[in-house]
């Protein structure tokens, strides 16, 4: 059995590491509302205008469309986003395995590039070939994370768009957490380069909105779709952000949990020492008054 001071030690501990998780699941509450009504806000704009833009690209081929291109077979982007800190239970650790399914299953044989947003998957891509740097697309962003706003975001997007057009790559993916309530969040990879097309049956099935456009069809597509797509990283930003106070919330609400109960059987076991220690002394007074007698 641990002595008195082992175990006072641990209580006091685990009540420091109790306040310390209690606090950090109240901050991530009050954060979790505002992005999550940022997001909510976000999402029917970005819908509808990449529905609009979907609609309208349906009649262009890639030559009048630079966004949209047929071969899907050469190098790909991968952008995985994650957030800078950790203690967000399994956030980060299901961005880096579901980009790692992906290089693996989907993309296997492809040239394959890695540009990772935030602190925790950069550091799990740092030390393997995929990480990417250079001028074109810079090596570190975890400030996106950190001060999230869309003007940042639309300068990261626009940098994204032009290796796209240069034709470095055939294709950019977006690895992230779509935010869905505080207790879920759900690993999505969704593409942002191309640009998606619907088809004929495909518009047909759906509301197919007949739309005037002034001036040319090529002239606004060629300007709308630069606008969806910035508009389409940041949903994700958002997204990922409110998943991560969403996650951090709820492990820092399991951690809380977790410590009372250590406490209460921590509590117990020191009763329990206290109590065989009183007895022992007592023990050892009577014993002694024994002897004496004798």
């Amino acid at each position: 059995m641990p002595s008195l001071k082992e175990v006072r030690n641990k209580i006091v501990s685990v009540s420091s590491t109790m306040q310390i998780t209690s606090a950090m699941k109240m901050v991530s509450a009050a954060k979790l509302k505002r992005a999550q009504d940022a997001v909510i806000q976000m999402r029917p704009y970005a819908q509808r205008l990449k529905a609009i833009m979907e609609n309208a690209s349906a009649g262009m081929d890639a030559n009048e469309n630079r966004y949209i291109r047929k071969s899907k077979q050469g190098p790909v982007l991968i952008i995985p986003i994650s957030s800078n800190r950790g203690l967000a239970g399994a956030f980060n650790t299901n961005i880096i395995k579901k980009t790692h399914a992906l290089i693996r299953e989907t993309f296997d044989g492809r040239e394959i590039t890695v540009l990772p947003i935030g602190k925790k998957v950069h550091d799990a891509f740092r030390k393997t070939r995929f990480v990417i740097s250079g001028q074109d697309l810079p090596h570190h962003n975890n400030e996106l994370i950190d001060r999230l706003n869309y003007s940042k975001t639309s300068e990261f997007a626009q940098r994204i768009i032009n290796v796209f057009l240069s034709k470095q790559f055939d294709e950019v993916v977006l690895v992230y957490n779509q935010f869905k309530n505080a207790a879920v969040q759900i690993t999505v990879n969704e593409t942002l380069l191309p640009f998606d097309i619907k088809t004929s049956a495909e518009k047909s099935s759906s509301v197919n909105a007949d739309y005037i456009f002034e001036p040319d069809p090529a002239y606004l597509i060629q300007e709308l779709i630069p606008r969806a797509l910035k508009t389409q990283l940041y949903k994700a930003l958002l997204d990922s952000q409110a998943s991560e106070h969403g996650a951090r919330m709820t492990a820092m609400h399991k951690a809380t949990d977790n410590a009372k109960s250590m406490l209460t059987e921590l509590k117990i076991s020191y009763n329990k020492a206290r109590q065989a220690s009183i007895t022992k002394e007592i023990l050892e007074i009577v014993g002694g008054a024994e002897a004496l007698n004798g």
